[in-house]
């Protein structure tokens, strides 16, 4: 209950320390402009890469846990199991990586 307030805590003076900058006259010229094809464009190139890192994440977060699980089972294939994990881990880092290139590349 604590770890919850104190996260809604923490929004709270985060919009209330953010409210006075949007406040300022000479800021707002840029942000109340219309958006345009290339506003979007990198609001979708960051949304993609964003996707691909969470993705990432998760991937790599599920082969750790399934490779613990695995070794703790049989002890005796730990080596194995492990350098199958890193190799596994290293692909879907290359994947992500090359999906944040893609997306900012073009």
């Amino acid at each position: 209950m604590t770890r919850v307030l104190f996260v809604v805590a923490f929004v709270l003076l985060g919009f209330l320390l953010v409210s006075p900058t949007f406040a300022q006259e000479s800021g707002l010229d840029g942000l109340m402009a219309q958006p345009n094809q290339d506003t979007y464009r990198r609001m979708f190139r960051t949304l993609g890469a964003g996707l691909a890192v969470i993705g990432a994440g998760i991937g790599i977060g599920r082969i750790g846990g399934s490779a613990c699980e695995s070794i703790a089972r049989q002890p005796e294939v730990g080596a194995r199991v492990q350098t199958a994990g890193i190799i596994f881990a290293a692909l879907i880092e290359g994947a992500a990586f090359a999906v944040i290139l893609f997306a900012f590349a073009y």
